[in-house]
């Protein structure tokens, strides 16, 4: 699962019995089970009908793990939804490390982005749909990532108007307005079921960039 993967684990059960695995391995994986856990039962259930009863039954793992961890569910939500935007973030970057065309290199962050989610179902609902039902500190959390994929975008801007002079620089909030336009197509699409259908709004999400940012509008072909 992604967000296992994402904390340096592997999702697969612990032995029973005695075993060797050093403590901080075991501590890794149960707390890697538990972010994949609430992450598939808000997806299934919604953030507000999910208990941690759904999440440790989920995980495989007993009320009292759970408490090691986290203070409660929204603790334990918050916690997933941070790592993967990490996860998240990690991939946009460095899917454009290395292209110094501007047009491929933001096709390549967006190809990254939706791809990412389409591969990830239930991160893709906590991240674009249950972060909403979470309460103030997961709006908080929302408007930083927010925050954060705007500065990709501002600092893509940034190297696109040195390689090609001439482009407009925006008005400082477009790079918001940017992110905001895609999060609610993107949302849309996840909300109606149509996860795994995501990479085809690649042309969409490129057009929303392209157009805001840098005042660009491709052929529909492109």
């Amino acid at each position: 699962m992604f967000l296992t993967v994402a904390s340096g684990t592997h999702p697969r059960p612990l032995p029973r019995g005695p075993h060797r695995l050093a403590r901080e391995i075991i501590e890794a994986s149960q707390r890697g089970r538990l972010l994949d856990a609430i992450a598939e039962v808000v997806a299934e259930k919604g953030y507000a009908a999910a208990t941690v009863a759904d999440v440790i039954a989920h995980a495989g793992v007993s009320r009292r793990t759970f408490y090691e961890y986290f203070r409660d569910k929204e603790d334990c939500f918050l916690a997933a939804y941070d790592t993967g935007v990490e996860v998240l973030l990690e991939t946009v970057r460095q899917a454009g490390e290395g292209i110094a065309d501007p047009l491929e290199r933001t096709r390549a962050r967006v190809r990254a982005y939706l791809a990412t989610l389409a591969a990830e179902p239930a991160f893709a609902r906590t991240f674009e749909i249950e972060i909403a039902a979470a309460g103030p500190r997961a709006q908080v959390r929302r408007r930083q990532v927010y925050e954060r994929f705007a500065e990709v975008g501002r600092q893509d801007a940034t190297e696109a108007r040195r390689a090609v002079p001439g482009l407009p620089e925006p008005p400082e909030e477009v790079y918001l307005a940017a992110v905001g336009a895609t999060d609610a197509v993107v949302s849309s699409w996840v909300a109606d079921g149509r996860v795994a259908e995501l990479t085809d709004l690649e042309p969409v999400v490129l057009h929303i960039q392209l157009a805001l940012v840098a005042g660009i509008v491709l052929p529909a072909r492109l």
